[in-house]
């Protein structure tokens, strides 16, 4: 009895491996519903508007995803309320997501019979497109009309980006990061118009239309819908966000200024793409303020004869002892006549550092007039080393002959130049404020390194 039971048990199992070794490798999968199984009502609410202009797009089907394609916006909300500020006649493209696959449905035609302006009777449209019966261009900002850095800007997806509520992270100037001209199609522009429907275009620079559709402007949501056209972007970032169209952020909207946002979906990871644009007709007209360079103060001094040497000196049969500014600001970088550090801080460890600041403590240099002759003392650590030092008037500089300033054989600053620059002098307040010597100058930045001495 026993035996029998093995046996049938062992029957068993290889049944049951026959059976899974002929059971199929690959699966179908489910065939798409039929266009029949699709339910949903599109209706014309009179009530509303006598002229049909509120549509009603609802989804009744459950378990299926709508996507409504309106003319003037997408949807794939369940429900979708639809206002044609137009008359006319308009075609509605609906398409189903199913298990089985995308379903295209017959399309549907409405008429609207009647204008309802108040629906884009808004400041916003208005200055969108300038308003019912009007169109209104648009080109990139590149970053000269005083409006905008640059054609785009970048936004943490972390913070706050929303209508008047953002705040960018980086802003690079001029051309979009890593675009060049060719892919921004400078001279490009986009054209929103409320002239008979809310039409948008798109043109090369010479008035060649390249992309023809519609758009929306929710003004609750502070979106931008676009159908048949997409904004101007740069060629190199298309295929970094796949939401070109579809309720894009307007942060900004006013006469001569939009900032729009966009999402970044590519594998580098959601981040805002702010695009800026600026009214063509505010481009064209654009004439920018003249403007005063903004210098530091006692910048590129002027001396009368002999005021120089007076200052540094303190005049005939006399001489001047300078120390640098170790606790005020020592030192700096100034470009096109304006500096930036505003103490020592400023470029703590990398610039001025605890070493500098043990030199500054122990060295002195003196000007003098003795002896007929413009001398020039240096105490280096308790090590003096002397020379004549020459002025040439017409150039502000210093000739040390043999010697230096003051130096720090450890800091990559430590200056080697014999012949100094009076960068920044205060004619009168030189006892408060001390003197400015540029030591080296980079004509790429139009920089000079200068130290700041002052009279102990």
């Amino acid at each position: 009895m026993k035996n029998i039971k093995v046996l049938i048990t062992s029957f068993l199992i290889l049944a049951l491996m026959l059976v899974s070794s002929c059971s199929p490798d690959t699966y179908s999968l489910d065939e798409p519903m039929n266009k029949s199984d699709i339910h949903y009502d599109i209706t014309q609410d009179l009530v509303a508007d006598p002229g049909g202009n509120t549509v009603l797009l609802k989804n009744t089907t459950p378990g299926v995803i709508l996507n409504w394609d309106y003319v003037t916006g997408k949807s794939n909300k369940a429900e979708q309320k639809v206002q044609y500020a137009f008359k006319g006649t308009y075609t509605i493209k609906i398409s189903a997501v199913t298990d089985g696959g995308i379903v295209e449905l017959d399309p549907v035609t409405i008429t609207v019979s009647q204008d309802n302006l108040n629906y884009v009777n808004d400041p916003l449209w208005t200055a969108l497109s300038g308003g019912v019966g009007h169109k209104k261009s648009w080109v990139a900002d590149n970053g000269k009309y005083g409006l905008a850095p640059g054609a785009m800007s970048y936004a943490d997806p972390n913070t706050v980006v929303e209508w008047n509520k953002f705040s960018p992270n980086w802003e690079p100037t001029g051309n979009a990061n890593s675009s060049t001209d060719a892919d921004m199609h400078w001279g490009r522009y986009m054209t929103f118009s409320l002239d008979g429907g809310p039409f948008m275009t798109v043109h090369e620079a010479n008035g060649i239309s390249i992309e023809s559709g519609a758009y929306f402007l929710d003004v609750n949501a502070h979106t931008l819908t676009t159908t048949g056209a997409t904004i101007l972007r740069p060629d190199n970032y298309i295929a970094n966000a796949s939401n070109w169209t579809s309720e894009i952020k307007v942060l900004t909207l006013t006469e001569n200024q939009l900032r729009i946002a966009i999402k970044r979906t590519n594998s580098e990871g959601p981040w805002w793409y702010i695009w800026n644009f600026v009214s063509k007709d505010y481009a064209d007209t654009y004439v920018p303020p003249v403007t005063v360079p903004v210098l530091d103060e006692g910048y590129n001094p002027t001396f009368a004869p002999g005021e120089l040497v007076t200052m540094l000196t303190g005049g005939a049969g006399a001489g001047r002892v300078w120390k640098l500014d170790a606790a005020g600001n020592p030192v700096d970088w100034i470009g096109a006549g304006k500096g930036w550090t505003t103490g020592a801080g400023s470029s703590a460890d990398w610039g001025w550092n605890p070493g500098w600041a043990a030199v500054a403590a122990n060295s002195w240099i003196r000007f003098d007039q003795w002896g007929g002759k413009l001398n020039y003392t240096r105490s280096q650590n308790g090590v003096v080393t002397t020379g004549i030092f020459t002025i040439n008037a017409a150039t502000n500089e210093i000739n040390l002959g043999t010697e230096v300033l003051i130096q720090n054989s450890e800091s990559w600053m430590s200056p080697s130049a014999n012949v100094i620059k009076v960068v920044k002098a205060y004619n009168k307040d030189f006892l408060q404020k001390g003197i400015w010597l540029g030591t080296s100058y980079d004509a790429t930045k139009d920089e000079w390194f200068v130290f700041h001495y002052i009279i102990p």
